[in-house]
């Protein structure tokens, strides 16, 4: 006799419906015990997501998500992946109509290979001394070479693994590169001019 627990799975209309794109963009997660945890997304639909993370939570379980250029998400585990799992999308029409755009831009992006920085004008700040932090709370004194509305360059003596998730002052990024003296990050969302000019003394056209 089947047990009246509730079936979490899609339905076979959902997953026609929703259609599954590749991406590697990169966030932290929220188990039921409060944990946080470091995750990348493999493929992501408006109603499922895939997760790449070393921690694996179980069938059932709640968990909400921050996700780079995409936000917050709130959804349940469906299965444990090898190397993480798959959770569907608990949201309303509305957001999964706003998911469905991001994920469009999303998958263009990446068809398209054009990283956002490519494609903003890069300028040295005035300011160039900033603080670049791990998640781990440790801080790193850094030097701006340049900057865009999508990213930094920045000259620095550590250098963290690539996807790791950082702050550059008061802007969530992720380390996208490593070069001889430094890193480049990557903003987690793309920022306005006149926050940059705020932030960093930026000149200004």
């Amino acid at each position: 006799m089947r047990s009246a627990a509730v079936d979490y799975a899609p339905s076979r209309a959902e997953r026609r419906n929703f259609q599954r794109v590749r991406v590697k963009i990169y966030g932290r997660f929220m188990l039921e015990d409060r944990t946080e945890h470091p995750c990348q997304v493999v493929d992501m639909s408006p109603g499922n997501v895939a997760f790449r993370t070393e921690r694996i939570g179980m069938p059932g379980e709640k968990v909400i998500a921050y996700i780079d250029h995409i936000g917050r998400i709130e959804g349940v585990i469906t299965r444990t992946l090898q190397d993480g799992f798959a959770m569907t999308v608990i949201a309303s029409d509305r957001k999964k109509d706003k998911l469905a755009a991001q994920l469009t831009w999303l998958a263009n992006k990446h068809e398209l290979d054009l990283p956002e920085d490519r494609r903003h004008e890069r300028v040295a700040p005035r300011n160039p001394t900033s603080v670049l932090q791990l998640t781990d709370g440790r801080q790193y004194q850094c030097r701006i070479i340049d900057l865009s509305l999508s990213g930094a360059a920045i000259e620095i003596d550590v250098k963290p693994a690539i996807g790791i998730q950082v702050m550059l002052g008061t802007m969530r990024g992720q380390i996208v590169r490593h070069f001889e003296d430094g890193v480049a990050v990557e903003f987690a969302v793309i920022q306005r001019p006149e926050t940059l000019d705020s932030e960093f003394n930026t000149p200004r056209a």
